[in-house]
């Protein structure tokens, strides 16, 4: 009934208007009737700045989000396991230690404990056993300054900006190497440095890993997608003058 009743409709359109129409219903088809008991997909909110990002450059930028929320959700889970950790320093909570750490994080501020060290010399001494310091907020400032830098230091990115892609490849392989380290590496006493993942009589807690696994998906992601992008751009080039070679107009008259 849906498709007599839209061909009577659009014959009763200007032309103009009749393909308005077409394209809603095209945009109407694309609705999903997915169920969503655990949870609904949402974008993010429209902003002017949109306007100066590329379809790469908007990629780049929404992942790198993830990347920092889920970094911050590992700081959260950390402390949670780890409550010994938030108290080595000024706040009075742990919420208020993660707030701290946040704002350290997306404000790009050194971290004191961190003696200067910024990148992977700064994860390197966070997961040093002999650290004394709050070793999750160390950890995870050192890791989202290494995953920023391999971003060309930036967290946001326009039409301008562009991404190295054998850097977030290696980010992805640093996220991995901490992951391993945080999981194997003890302290003078020979217990865990942070209290993670957990296996035992009691259950399965494998949420940490689940989390660095997405961490890193997404920087291989991006990689690969930088790299297709410069390949396919120089075969776009390609067949353009191929195309430009055999698809010539012909004479009329």
């Amino acid at each position: 009934m849906r498709g007599p009743f839209l061909l009577l409709l659009l014959r009763g359109l200007p032309g103009r208007w009749a393909g308005v129409a077409v394209f809603c219903c095209m945009l109407a088809g694309c609705a999903s009737n997915a169920p969503t008991p655990r949870g609904e997909v949402k974008g993010a909110p429209t902003h002017a700045a949109e306007l100066a990002q590329s379809d790469a450059n908007r990629m780049a930028t929404l992942a790198m989000q993830e990347n920092l929320d889920g970094l911050l959700r590992l700081a959260d889970k950390l402390y949670r396991r780890n409550p010994a950790e938030w108290r080595k320093g000024s706040a009075t909570s742990r919420e208020q230690a993660l707030e701290q750490l946040r704002t350290a994080v997306l404000q790009r501020q050194p971290w004191a404990p961190l003696q200067g060290r910024r990148d992977i010399a700064a994860m390197a001494l966070a997961l040093a056993p002999e650290f004394a310091g709050d070793r999750v907020a160390a950890f995870i400032h050192a890791t989202a300054d290494m995953v920023i830098t391999a971003h060309g230091g930036k967290t946001e990115f326009f039409l301008l900006d562009g991404v190295d892609a054998q850097h977030l490849y290696n980010a992805a392989r640093n996220v991995e190497t901490a992951a391993w380290l945080l999981a194997q590496r003890r302290n003078a006493q020979g217990q865990p440095l942070l209290l993670a993942d957990e296996i035992g009589a009691q259950g399965r807690n494998l949420s940490f890993e689940r989390e660095f696994g997405k961490i890193i998906a997404r920087l291989d992601l991006l990689a690969t997608f930088t790299t297709e992008k410069y390949r396919r751009a120089a075969i776009s080039y390609v067949q353009g003058i191929v195309g430009g070679t055999f698809l010539q107009f012909l004479p009329v008259r």
